[in-house]
């Protein structure tokens, strides 16, 4: 059984081990693969496992060994599914390994919004505080999240888990899903629709997939929904925002701020407008990458592919 791995350094730049995979096949592993080497890679694989590398319909129909495919993360919008399941080919992904790594960047975000810890930081590295005539000083508006209210969109595993972290502060609980047909928790969390979510909330936060429904989903539009106080957090797909009107609505105050580990396109060109716009953090899509994360990530791969092997597979997408 031949294994390749297209693009396996973000997973394991160095500190996990590929042994568990070697231990089912003939294991060849590339840090990543560019499109015009993908056939070529991958030619005579029985498997593949992905993160980012596309296989799209052109690559998969040149690809006559191929019998599954394992997307090393939960979003699988990398893989043409359809035209794999038309050639007999599994997809799986790997469904939830980052909830708790992708909870806790989601309130870094948020934390960083409402104390400015950074920039606090460098505030009185540079000396601010040993020239204050006072003992406290802050230049950055400090807000208590106790009583306010976080809207959740896309209330799957990653969500709830940021629901009971926002229980813990003390705020209240917008959730929207389109998936929900009943109330989750009556106590916690109140199920709404996306405009009451929109406007009613402090801190909105994306935890939905990308699908051609969530496509564009956080627009001009929506975003005049906000309140101009409001946060909106993306730790799920860049391409759920359409960025030059998140950048319009940080700019011009539409809404107050945004902190994002993902963009629609990565890395992203230098000529984004959010990475001049106000108030903006952006973190280079870290939220699934802590060595925890990572080394669940790698465990559930191996045992995606030895159901596989067994006849009863599991994680299927397709």
């Amino acid at each position: 059984m031949k294994i390749v791995v297209l693009d396996g350094y973000t997973l394991n730049p160095g500190d996990l081990s590929w042994d568990g995979l070697r231990m089912l096949g003939d294991l060849t592993v590339y840090d990543r693969t560019p499109r015009e080497q993908i056939i070529e890679r991958s030619g005579e694989a029985d498997i593949i496992l992905t993160n980012k590398t596309v296989l799209d319909a052109a690559v998969l129909k040149s690809l006559s060994h191929l019998k599954y495919i394992g997307v090393l993360a939960t979003g699988y919008n990398a893989v043409d599914t359809e035209t794999a399941r038309q050639m007999g080919i599994i997809v799986t992904n790997i469904p939830t390994y980052g909830t708790y790594s992708v909870a806790q960047l989601t309130f870094a975000l948020i934390l960083e919004l409402c104390h400015h810890v950074q920039r606090q930081s460098d505030l009185v590295v540079n000396g601010k505080w040993s020239r204050s005539m006072d003992f406290t000083f802050s230049d950055y508006p400090l807000i208590e999240l106790a009583s306010k209210t976080l809207g959740i969109i896309g209330f799957g595993n990653i969500g709830k888990k940021v629901s009971e972290i926002a229980s813990a502060f003390g705020m209240k609980i917008l959730a929207y899903d389109k998936a929900f047909q009943v109330q989750p928790d009556p106590d916690n969390v109140n199920v709404v629709s996306l405009p009451v979510l929109l406007s009613d909330s402090d801190i909105v936060t994306l935890h939905c997939p990308l699908t051609e429904e969530t496509a564009g989903l956080i627009n001009i539009d929506s975003l005049k929904m906000m309140k101009q106080t409001a946060f909106l957090i993306n730790t799920s797909r860049g391409q759920i925002i359409i960025e030059k009107d998140l950048a319009e609505a940080l700019d011009e105050g539409i809404i107050a701020g945004a902190g994002l580990d993902v963009l629609s396109v990565e890395p992203p060109p230098f000529d984004n407008p959010l990475l001049k716009a106000k108030n903006c953090l952006i973190t280079p899509h870290i939220a699934w990458a802590t060595h925890e994360s990572r080394s669940r990530l790698m465990n559930i791969a191996v045992d995606n592919i030895k159901a596989f092997l067994a006849g009863s597979p599991v994680n299927i997408v397709n």
